[in-house]
């Protein structure tokens, strides 16, 4: 296969230089896009413009992560080789876990899936974005003289204007780390990757694993409340920024109340989730899983047979990275580092159990050529999801 040249850079300012430079280092990326006014007010797009700038004479991609991030190694290659296999689109290697955009991820996971169409209502996760160097060259036409500050924000913005939201990379090798933010986004508490996932895993199933175009609605959670991203909602008069409880959401779904309420809550699950985070967080953990079950078995009914060359063991570890992040992810910011071992193992117990019954309200997860561990009681190597804590 052969490999793009992909120029890069780290976008930073000055208080997280050190920071940024080994990160450079340790990736072999080609430099640091610092902020060019750093005393004046936070503004990721000031920054982005500069890193956006940064192509190297005779690149075909440029990426460009954020300082606040880690990678393996290998992240330079297996974006190349993501770039040559899809080389119009632009590419996302990070996710937030709690975002619609997340939540698409998990879906596409359970789905069977290795990429997936962002949504258009929210903004481009841009901690680790790639895009054809005339995708960057127009971006920074079409931001230059703009007023907004969030440059995932604009990301949107462009994108929707030509008609083509990003590729969500479903196994995410890029994690944030750390709270703080220097664009006033700490409110929002831990923030993690979806499915996080080893570049040995990630690097056959961004190669040559599927592609869901369209997930559907989407279940999420928010602040400890079950949410449903419905199809087409972008097009309301709010842009579909406005946030559909689950109960109200369900006649767009094609399901009823009752059928949600007839899979059996199990209470011995529960009750170990709402030993700490209380009965009314379990309950929504509960029916989130299900719908997010329901949803995913209906999504992977449309992608077709599994391609050579994907291991299903691979896609197995997926699968149970995208459940252990539900739980963390749905609760509120403040409460996330409550999350400890034993907390995430019991989220997880309940996510599982409720995924899989959410399948039988629809058909059963096909699973290619091999058998995938659905077991509600553990994770493959027993671990907790990272940053849980």
């Amino acid at each position: 296969m052969p490999k793009p040249h992909v120029s890069s850079a780290v976008m930073t300012h000055p208080v997280r230089l050190a920071q940024a430079q080994d990160l450079a280092d340790r990736l072999r990326l080609d430099g640091l896009a610092l902020d060019p006014d750093p005393q004046g007010p936070p503004s990721a797009l000031r920054t982005a413009l500069v890193a956006w700038s940064a192509v190297r004479p005779g690149a075909g991609h440029h990426l460009v992560v954020q300082d606040d991030v880690d990678a393996p190694a290998e992240l330079l290659e297996i974006v190349g080789r993501s770039a040559v296999r899809f080389p119009d689109e632009a590419l996302v290697f990070y996710t937030n876990w709690h975002a619609r955009n997340g939540a698409a991820a998990r879906l596409a996971a359970l789905a069977g899936a290795s990429w997936v169409r962002a949504v258009p209502d929210e903004f481009t996760p841009s901690l680790a974005l790639c895009l054809p160097v005339a995708s960057a060259a127009a971006f920074r036409a079409y931001a230059r003289d703009s007023a907004e500050r969030h440059d995932d924000e604009l990301l949107s913005a462009f994108f929707r204007g030509r008609g083509r939201m990003s590729l969500l990379a479903v196994p995410n090798i890029v994690e944030h780390i750390g709270t703080t933010s220097i664009n006033d986004h700490a409110a929002q508490g831990i923030r993690l990757a979806v499915c996080p996932t080893s570049a040995a895993d990630a690097a056959p199933l961004l190669d040559r694993g599927r592609v869901l175009e369209e997930p559907g609605w989407i279940p999420y959670m928010r602040y400890g409340e079950g949410f449903v991203r419905l199809v087409g909602q972008e097009n309301g008069a709010d842009g579909g920024r406005g946030h559909h409880p689950w109960r109200d959401a369900l006649p767009a779904t094609g399901l009823t109340e009752e059928a949600v309420r007839a899979a059996r809550l199990p209470r011995h699950l529960a009750a170990e989730v709402a030993r700490t985070f209380g009965d009314a967080f379990a309950e929504e953990l509960w029916i989130h899983c299900l719908l997010l079950g329901h949803q995913a078995a209906r999504a992977a009914r449309s992608l077709g047979p599994l391609p050579d060359g994907v291991p299903p063991d691979a896609l197995d570890r997926l699968r149970h990275s995208a459940v252990a992040t539900a739980g963390p992810a749905g609760l509120p910011p403040e409460r996330r580092p409550e999350a400890g071992p034993d907390e995430a193992r019991a989220m997880t117990a309940l996510a599982w159990a409720a995924v899989r019954a959410g399948g039988t309200l629809g058909q059963a997860f096909p699973t290619g050529r091999a058998t995938v561990s659905m077991d509600a009681e553990s994770s493959p190597d027993g671990s907790r999801p990272r940053g849980s804590s």
